[in-house]
């Protein structure tokens, strides 16, 4: 049968697929749109086989907090090149991909591969994409924050991002802000001391005494030598207790207590392609 231009526009529309893509497979389907989107998710599947070893380093990184912000999201969308993370419809399809995190808000990453997407499984549309964009697509991070506050930050450029949940809610977003923007400078490793993971700790305390050990310290005065460097580290690494980026008189702690005396950071997510 023949095939109008209005029926390639339509299954271009559907599909996100090139002009002619679309062309072949309305004629190989005898017009059928069904068997079309079927070819060109084939197809995808195909070229996806053909880049599962290449390297899927680039990409979006995006987080968003619902209507009342008390529950975030995060999601990844990773590609091979810098030049398809900043294309709009690469950036619109990992932003479409949050909006079915954060209405759904599932339990990990494999169950928001599961959700559908304008009628689509997420995980069978990036797929698609694989086929239409050529280069191997990869939905690789979920994460999600339910606090009676959340608020997130994405970094200029798309490739790094954060949540922050705190305990309570009314007080000047701004500070909020402050504090999202400290966890993608700076990096923390948890939000207090006691939630730093037990071989963290071990593994730094281990470093301090070896630290001392080759500086010639007498070894009965090795634990306790390592005991300040962990200290020092949790100063510097744990958030509640680094410097205020903007202010390095103060902890993140006292500038949240200044705000509000109960006020902290019950959680945080923290994603970048960089490090």
């Amino acid at each position: 049968m023949a095939i109008t231009a209005a029926d390639v526009s339509k299954l271009r529309k559907m599909t996100g697929a090139g002009m002619m893509d679309c062309k072949k497979a309305l004629t190989e389907a005898d017009g059928d749109f069904d068997k079309a989107v079927e070819i060109i998710r084939k197809k995808g599947q195909a070229v996806a086989s053909k880049r599962a070893d290449r390297d899927a380093s680039e990409g979006v990184v995006l987080a968003r907090v619902n209507e009342d912000a008390k529950s975030g999201a995060l999601v990844v969308l990773n590609c091979e090149t810098d030049f398809v993370a900043k294309n709009e419809s690469f950036v619109d399809l990992t932003s479409s991909i949050l909006d079915v995190a954060l209405k759904n808000l599932p339990e990990n990453l494999d169950a928001l591969k599961e959700l559908e997407l304008n009628g689509t499984k997420i995980s069978d549309l990036v797929t698609e994409q694989v086929g239409v964009i050529g280069e191997k697509i990869e939905l690789s991070f979920y994460g999600k924050i339910n606090a009676e506050f959340v608020v997130a930050y994405i970094h200029p450029g798309n490739k790094l991002a954060t949540l922050v949940g705190f305990n309570k809610s009314g007080f000047d977003v701004q500070v909020a802000k402050d504090v999202a923007m400290q966890v993608a400078a700076m990096n923390p490793v948890a939000v207090s001391r006691d939630k730093v993971p037990a071989d963290v700790v071990e593994k730094e305390l281990e470093i301090g005494k070896e630290m001392a050990r080759n500086e010639g310290k007498p070894e009965q005065m090795l634990d306790k030598i390592a005991q300040g460097r962990l200290n020092k580290f949790f100063k510097e690494n744990v958030l509640l207790e680094q410097a205020f980026v903007k202010d390095n008189k103060l902890t993140i702690e006292k500038y949240l207590k200044g705000v509000d005396k109960d006020l902290t950071v019950t959680e945080f997510i923290r994603f970048s392609l960089s490090n």
